[in-house]
């Protein structure tokens, strides 16, 4: 996103249907706060910590807005904890970090239950997982039975222990990290547990322009200041679901790009419905997230690529070929015609 894309998200919010599920909540925010100010505004704070990665940031905030997860892949040191610091500090969330480790018990991410001397009963003692955000670092690092724990929390947002239901705070988004670098000691994701992402979303090397950036950014002491809050983007959530406008040939485009992957010859396994749901939900946030009112044809190509490149499995003789899941993804928009509106 350019600072003419912020400055274009301070359009006007007439644009958008008045939100009627909490008229009283949404009247106050309307009132008090111009939400496309407030978004453009979020933009920057973050930047003040983060340069370089506004696509990355702008799935995040899709994430948000679609209750979905977010995987980032990218070797260590690449700034996905300040990301993830300066994006919770922005919206005023708490946020959490585990560190995937071979010895990580499922009880470390979830809580256990422990006995209370003083009260003489069990008492369930809330692990990390009970935040707004969780930064789960190196997640291929867990065993299996560790990021099995993660499976209930993110498609439920709720953990189950000792035969109770505990729910999680909301809003709620996972943030995990892969590092596809390493080749010992990690655990691969089931397909199961990479379907529950909404997005995976590759961090590359900065242009060394940016790399300057970032620099001098460690010698400054800029906080992050506090623009949204959970309660607002509950708001916002609703409201970018029910003001976008998506075509009934927009679906039909979606769902064609997803059932394309099931027909590939490259490709062992092709993406689920999860895909096609997860292309309505987030085309309609990017678009509330940019002040626009339709949804086109480009935004579902440049969704494309993170909600599909962690769901599409390639058949070995491609993988030996150094074909790469984004270049199957290319030839499906190629071959696919896109609708007008």
């Amino acid at each position: 996103m350019t600072e003419t894309d912020g400055a274009r998200l301070g359009a006007g919010i007439g644009a958008t249907k008045p939100f009627t599920g909490e008229p009283s909540a949404a009247t106050a925010m309307r009132k008090d706060k111009d939400v496309y100010q407030q978004i453009s505004r979020l933009y920057d704070e973050i930047r003040k910590k983060i340069v370089g990665y506004d696509e990355i940031i702008e799935c995040v905030l899709i994430g948000f807005l679609c209750d979905g997860h977010v995987l980032l892949e990218s070797v260590p040191g690449m700034g996905k904890t300040m990301l993830t610091k300066a994006i919770s500090d922005a919206m005023d969330m708490d946020f959490k970090r585990i560190q995937g480790t071979a010895d990580l018990l499922s009880t470390d991410i979830t809580g256990k239950i422990t006995y209370d001397e003083a009260s003489k009963r069990n008492v369930f003692t809330r692990g990390p997982v009970f935040t707004n955000i969780l930064l789960m670092d190196e997640i291929n690092r867990a065993p299996p039975m560790s990021q099995s724990a993660l499976l209930e929390v993110m498609e439920e947002k709720r953990v189950t222990v000792g035969g109770v239901t505990y729910e999680l705070p909301k809003p709620f988004i996972v943030l995990a990290t892969e590092n596809p670098l390493e080749q010992k000691g990690v655990f691969p994701l089931p397909e199961a547990q990479k379907d529950r992402f909404l997005f995976k979303v590759m961090m590359m090397y900065l242009t060394k322009e940016q790399e300057t950036a970032i620099v001098k950014t460690k010698f400054k002491e800029d906080k992050v200041a506090r623009i949204l809050t959970p309660p607002e983007i509950l708001i916002m959530r609703k409201e970018a679901f029910e003001s976008a406008y998506m075509s009934d040939s927009m679906i039909e485009y979606a769902v064609k790009i997803v059932d394309e992957t099931r027909h590939r010859k490259e490709l062992q396994t092709g993406a689920s419905p999860r895909a096609s749901i997860g292309f309505m939900k987030a085309a309609k946030a990017k678009v509330f997230l940019e002040g626009r009112e339709n949804v086109t044809a480009a935004d579902k190509k440049k969704l494309a690529y993170p909600i599909l490149r962690h769901r599409i499995i390639l058949n070995p003789e491609f993988v030996e070929m150094r074909v790469t899941p984004d270049d199957i993804i290319k030839k499906i928009l190629e071959k696919i015609d896109a609708p007008i509106m």
